[in-house]
């Protein structure tokens, strides 16, 4: 039941503090949408929070008390139209062969870019169910091809992948998508292949645009490649 007479739809975004998380939280916003996001760094979080008018709470959504304050944050505005797990990590940098890539690193990827999506779609599945809402769940070609070095993010992707298959499968009242969104000019892959290389990658903001279009159309859930 809604708390409160906005009615509106409410997205949850994670990794909104810059880059693809923060191009789609200005996106939403602009075409209307109530807004909760997250990510770690605070004090970028909030800018975007003034931007967007969202509601901002900070921290790592592998954090099980995390996740526990972002569900009662979209539980108390009534539900939840849809969730959009972004947030995400690299692994082991500079990128290592999997013949010596570090366990404790892969740990901590499979935290954010598995376990932490599948545990807020957990719990925030009744609010989704009840409103129709859709997942997108941002994956990459590294989950379906072979690239040497990318072998630790790329089998988190994989497994991000199936789970958003399997969800599809066992919760037809929602929209679920996995998305590729292509190589985007971001921090996160200037760190993987260097700011020169990545300078040349699309505009986050265009990806945006990409996102929003397809929650408007509403396809068939599945994989998306933009």
């Amino acid at each position: 039941m809604r708390t409160t007479t906005d009615t509106r739809p409410t997205a949850l975004v994670t990794g909104a503090s810059r880059g693809l998380g923060l191009a789609l939280a200005r996106a939403l916003a602009a075409g209307g949408w109530r807004l909760v996001i997250t990510a770690r760094g605070a004090a970028d979080l909030e800018e975007a929070a003034r931007e967007t008018g969202a509601t901002a709470l900070a921290g790592d959504v592998a954090d099980p008390a995390h996740r526990e304050r972002l569900a009662r944050a979209v539980h108390e505005l009534g539900g939840l139209d849809l969730l959009v797990n972004n947030a995400g990590s690299l692994g082991a940098v500079p990128l290592p062969p999997l013949a010596a890539y570090p366990l404790d690193a892969l740990s901590g990827a499979l935290a954010t870019n598995v376990i932490g999506p599948l545990a807020l779609i957990q719990a925030t599945l009744r609010g989704l169910r009840e409103r129709g809402g859709a997942v997108i769940n941002i994956s990459s070609d590294a989950a379906v091809e072979a690239y040497e070095g990318w072998g630790g993010y790329g089998l988190t992707k994989a497994a991000l992948d199936q789970l958003s298959h399997v969800l599809a499968v066992e919760e037809p009242g929602i929209a679920v998508w996995w998305v590729d969104p292509g190589e985007m000019r971001t921090r996160m892959l200037a760190d993987a292949i260097g700011e020169q290389d990545a300078a040349s990658a699309a505009d986050p903001e265009t990806v945006a645009a990409f996102l929003a279009d397809l929650v408007k159309r509403r396809p068939a859930s599945g994989r998306v490649t933009r």
